[in-house]
């Protein structure tokens, strides 16, 4: 099977349809059990010290595991990826541009994903088909996310499997025959509610332990913003591919994603966020204005290479908690 990487969400349907296997370069580069090796070979290439370290882990995995094609979103994601494809073409990967449309009009999504369907030759009709079974996966991502609400799944459990939907771990048959066993084992499982509900947002975080150092302090993670939108948990609600991926909310503007947020919060009862920024990364000017509009307490935590909390980061987070706890006292 023809094998194509990705560098965030994209119409999967479609490469699906066009009979590839599909592999988020992200996913790859971060499960590595040695995942800094991406990121020196990024760096060994002439990728400078001040860039995102997902940016070079993505150029690490597609050299290192020799992904011959990529599809990379130049529009609604990392302001980075443009150059990062000049780059991948220079060195021989056939590289395909996707956009995910500023302005955010249903017209010009659809007419985004119709050049899509065009490059990889698939018809409406057979992405549609593929849409239908993916769904089926999606179905569990939503039950695991409310099994989370309901204190069974962790929020790491909520995490990982919700991040995966982007390339549905490179095997669709597979991925959706565990997720179904994985919903069946948790619902076996007695709640666990922790005293401090948490809401998580911003792009999935390097650092995986953050969600189980902040359950040992009694706190957990039962919302995670971007990842849930991975999982399309409003995949039942549009009528076909055109109106998922128009109300897909991370990659257009930041209103329209704050809508979502706040609706979360409300029906999740959050005490707190914690909104995780990457150094180097222009979104994490958002943060401004998030705090403004958020009328909830919130932490900003910043990742870099490390792909474990820090020190100094983890005792923010018990403060943050701390707070969090005494406010529930009062």
């Amino acid at each position: 099977m023809k094998v194509i990487g990705i560098t965030t969400t994209v119409p999967i349907e479609v490469l699906v349809a066009a009979g590839y296997r599909v592999i988020d370069l992200n996913n790859l580069f971060i499960t590595s059990k040695d995942c800094s090796k991406y990121i020196d070979i990024a760096e060994k290439d002439g990728f400078p010290k001040s860039m995102c370290a997902w940016i070079k882990g993505i150029y690490g995995a597609c050299m290192e595991n020799n992904i011959k094609e990529v599809v990379g979103v130049v529009e609604g994601d990392c302001s980075n990826t443009k150059s990062l494809l000049e780059v991948f073409k220079s060195l021989g990967v056939k590289i395909y541009p996707f956009v995910y449309p500023v302005n955010h009009k249903f017209e010009d999504v659809k007419k985004c994903i119709d050049v899509f369907l065009k490059t990889f030759h698939v018809s409406l009709e057979d992405a549609e088909k593929v849409r239908q079974k993916l769904n089926k996966g999606r179905y569990f991502g939503r039950k695991i996310d409310a099994l989370t609400v309901q204190g069974k799944a962790t929020g790491f459990e909520n995490h990982l499997y919700q991040v995966s939907f982007s390339d549905f771990n490179g095997n669709v048959d597979e991925f959706i025959s565990v997720l179904g066993e994985k919903v069946l084992a948790i619902e076996k499982r007695k709640p666990e509610m922790k005293r401090i509900k948490l809401a998580y947002i911003g792009v999935p975080p390097m650092t995986g332990d953050l969600y189980d150092f902040v359950e040992r302090c009694g706190a957990r993670v039962i919302y995670n913003e971007v990842q849930r939108e991975f999982a399309f948990p409003r995949f039942d609600t549009a009528k076909d591919l055109y109106e998922q991926y128009y109300d897909y909310t991370y990659p257009y503007n930041l209103e329209f994603r704050l809508q979502e947020i706040k609706k979360q919060i409300k029906e999740r009862e959050i005490d707190g966020v914690i909104h995780y920024t990457q150094a180097f990364c222009y979104r994490a000017i958002d943060d401004i204005v998030i705090k403004k509009q958020l009328n909830i307490p919130l932490l900003t935590i910043e990742g870099d290479k490390a792909n474990i909390l820090d020190a100094r980061t983890k005792i923010r987070i018990e403060a943050f908690l701390d707070m969090l706890s005494d406010a529930k006292e009062d």
